[in-house]
């Protein structure tokens, strides 16, 4: 992608940012706050905010771009996503995050004919400071993420874990959820808005939609002071790298911690590497 598709800008224009600002809030109300009628009107007035922007130049293209961002919020606000490793859970879970990933880029692709959602994988030729990064992240997650699930107890927010079986599943779900996070936030969320914002204001805007998913999905107590900052250095490191399997690896270096954090926590007897808050 060249510099100039990078930057089409919505012309300067602050109110233009207000519709994606709207998608935002409505995911909060819905995903956070469990308020469905209040996420319906941000959602609508989003919505109708894009076109009115498109109608009056403020924008170019802002309503379609807008409506596939709003389709996959509205299709994860139709079923509870917190943790559960029953079948019943894992198909719903697999039957929701597929259709917010597949909806939007239908809609882009086939109804509004628009460029089309991509997933650049890039490959695996890193530079150095890119496996440096993975070392801060494997370092950062070993000593942050134990002190914030144990010392919260925000780890009881996914189900009990005893079982092979019980094991097999949460490693399976962590991972998946993980590499659906970077598919539907960063290629879709974040690509969708860099279509029309500068990196900064896309970064902020996708950032509000992943921090409360991943509030609805577990990470509550005082988590939005590790999601925030993690969503935006992941739609930072895609705008420069432009590198899909850099991003999946940085994520599930992060849920290996949280893997193994879950398992602690629901099974304290259990021999650990971790550092825990109880020595």
């Amino acid at each position: 992608m060249d510099r100039r598709s990078d930057d089409r800008y919505v012309k300067d224009s602050t109110w233009a940012t207000l519709p994606a600002v709207l998608l935002g809030l409505s995911a909060m109300f819905f995903l956070v706050f469990r308020e469905p009628l209040a996420g319906t009107f941000m959602l609508a007035s989003g919505v109708f905010g894009a076109w009115l922007c498109d109608f009056t130049t403020l924008s170019d293209g802002l309503l379609p771009d807008l409506t596939a961002v709003a389709s996959g919020i509205i299709v994860l606000s139709l079923s509870d996503l917190a943790a559960d490793l029953s079948d019943a859970g894992m198909v719903r879970f697999t039957v929701v995050l597929s259709a917010a990933l597949i909806v939007p880029y239908v809609l882009v692709r086939w109804v509004f004919r628009r460029d089309p959602i991509v997933f650049p994988w890039g490959g695996w030729r890193w530079n150095r400071a890119q496996w440096t990064y993975l070392g801060v992240v494997v370092v950062a997650g070993y000593l942050i993420l134990p002190w914030y699930f144990l010392s919260t107890g925000v780890y009881q927010n996914w189900p009990a874990i005893h079982t092979t079986d019980e094991v097999a599943r949460l490693f399976i779900g962590v991972n998946a959820v993980g590499i659906w996070d970077e598919l539907f936030f960063i290629c879709t969320v974040f690509a969708l808005y860099r279509r029309h914002f500068k990196l900064w204001q896309a970064n902020l805007l996708q950032a509000m939609i992943f921090v409360s998913f991943l509030w609805e999905l577990g990470y509550q107590s005082w988590g939005p002071l590790l999601t925030i900052p993690f969503a935006l250095v992941q739609g930072a490191i895609f705008q420069l790298t432009k590198n899909l399997a850099y991003v999946i690896t940085v994520h599930l270096l992060f849920d290996v911690v949280v893997f193994l954090v879950l398992l602690h926590g629901h099974n304290p007897e259990w021999p650990t590497i971790l550092l825990t808050p109880a020595g």
